[in-house]
């Protein structure tokens, strides 16, 4: 559990409580955004006071930049009425917005990329279901139907392979965990925020998560967006920290250590379509498999440049096999509900595991055996080998990762003792 207001900052502007608190806060997180952040925190201020119908302050959350950001952001909160600046000594976008939110008095607290990606006329339709008390959670989706996006193809798959690999490992059911448009209600932030351990990127996903797994409301709003090409992420680095970020969320809730606001003790159960038969069965698992061939090729491409080849073909592998996996248990075996899912994952990795065992191991046999096999007879060793593990991964799945498991009663199976 992390302290909300551990990080030193600096408030420059007034005080929350020096003015009637406004019904919605935007945060602005920065870090060196000396170009853009004047322009756009003009045009944000404009956009508020001329056609927003709620009243709104404008909080620019800058975190440890080293530029002139915040000369400027000192500079436009004694400009602009409504406009303050908060100052924090250590890095952290996540950081930025959990201290930013931590000492607001709005009742709706926001935040959004200072680029301004995303069309400020979607802010009304983000934070009015969290007025209404409809949703504790709202958040901009670029990958909802009716978004409208403006991307290349590189973010585009990295974005869409990001949260399948949420949904396969985490159960997400959201659509699109880091777009940077999201608001919450001050009274859930208050009970999530000391909840959240990430302090950079992951913040976003790791909020939504837990949120999600208390049982709060997200409510989605699908968005105009159009991507800033001149945007300093650091893809490898953000990549990896994610992951790292997954596993240890993944490895709290396998193991129940992760604290959540809301228990909610009506777990939802495995069920399993009985109508499912073996030959319907046979052909899914065959379409997904070609599916997730198809969907690891183009991760691969995708991540060859930002991480390399040995390093894209792990990441590659590892979301493919989470996605076959999640496809399989919904699609081939008819399985519903989150309860297991995570043992299952496991399950499917150690079975990609005996696949590679098999392949492989073929392929060392026939250099044992025959040490100037042609490519010819290298590739047909690792057809049939590869037929072979396809066909003990679909058996396996069907006896042991998704096996019909009778339902016992107590009372009934103790009168048959």
């Amino acid at each position: 559990m992390v302290s909300a207001m551990q990080t030193t900052s600096v408030l420059v502007g007034p005080e929350p409580s020096a003015l009637a608190p406004p019904e919605v806060d935007v945060v602005v997180p920065v870090y060196n955004e000396e170009v853009d952040l004047e322009r756009s925190v003009r045009r944000l201020h404009e956009y508020l006071a001329s056609r927003f119908p709620l009243t709104a302050r404008i909080t620019i959350a800058d975190n440890a930049s080293t530029d002139a950001t915040a000369a400027i952001a000192a500079r436009l909160s004694a400009e602009l009425p409504g406009v303050r600046a908060v100052h924090l000594t250590e890095r952290g976008r996540g950081r930025a917005l959990r201290t930013a939110w931590s000492a607001s008095d709005a009742r709706i607290l926001a935040y959004m990329d200072v680029d301004l990606s995303t069309d400020l006329d979607g802010l009304l339709p983000l934070v009015a279901p969290l007025l209404s008390g409809h949703s504790d959670i709202s958040i901009g989706s670029r990958l909802a139907r009716g978004s409208n996006v403006v991307r290349g193809p590189k973010r585009e798959i990295i974005s869409r392979a990001y949260n399948a690999l949420l949904r396969a490992t985490l159960g997400a059911r959201f659509s699109d965990a880091q777009c940077g448009f999201k608001a919450i209600r001050a009274d859930r932030a208050r009970e999530l925020l000391p909840l959240v351990e990430d302090e950079e990127w992951f913040f976003d996903t790791e909020l939504l998560i837990v949120a999600e797994r208390s049982g709060l409301r997200i409510h989605e709003v699908p968005v105009d967006w159009v991507d800033d090409p001149d945007s300093r992420v650091d893809i490898a680095a953000t990549a990896r920290a994610d992951l790292r970020g997954i596993a240890r969320l993944a490895r709290g809730l396998w193991t129940g250590s992760l604290p959540l606001a809301v228990i909610d003790p009506r777990r939802p159960v495995d069920t399993i379509d009985e109508r499912v038969g073996l030959g319907r069965q046979m052909l899914r698992f065959g379409a997904i498999g070609l599916a997730s061939t198809v969907f690891y090729g183009v991760l691969f491409l995708a991540l060859r440049g930002p991480l390399g080849g040995q390093a894209a073909n792990a990441v590659a592998l590892l979301i493919a096999t989470l996605a076959n996996t999640a496809a399989n248990r919904r699609i081939t075996f008819g399985v519903r509900g989150r309860s297991g899912a995570g043992r299952q994952q496991l399950q499917g990795l150690a079975i990609l595991g005996i696949a590679l065992i098999l392949t492989s191991g073929s392929l060392a046999a026939l250099h044992a055996a025959a040490p100037g096999a042609g490519r010819g007879v290298e590739l047909a060793v690792l057809t049939i080998a590869n037929v072979a593990a396809t066909l003990v991964r679909f058996l396996l799945f069907r006896a042991w990762v998704f096996a019909r498991r009778r339902q016992t009663h107590p009372i009934l199976d103790g009168a048959t003792e």
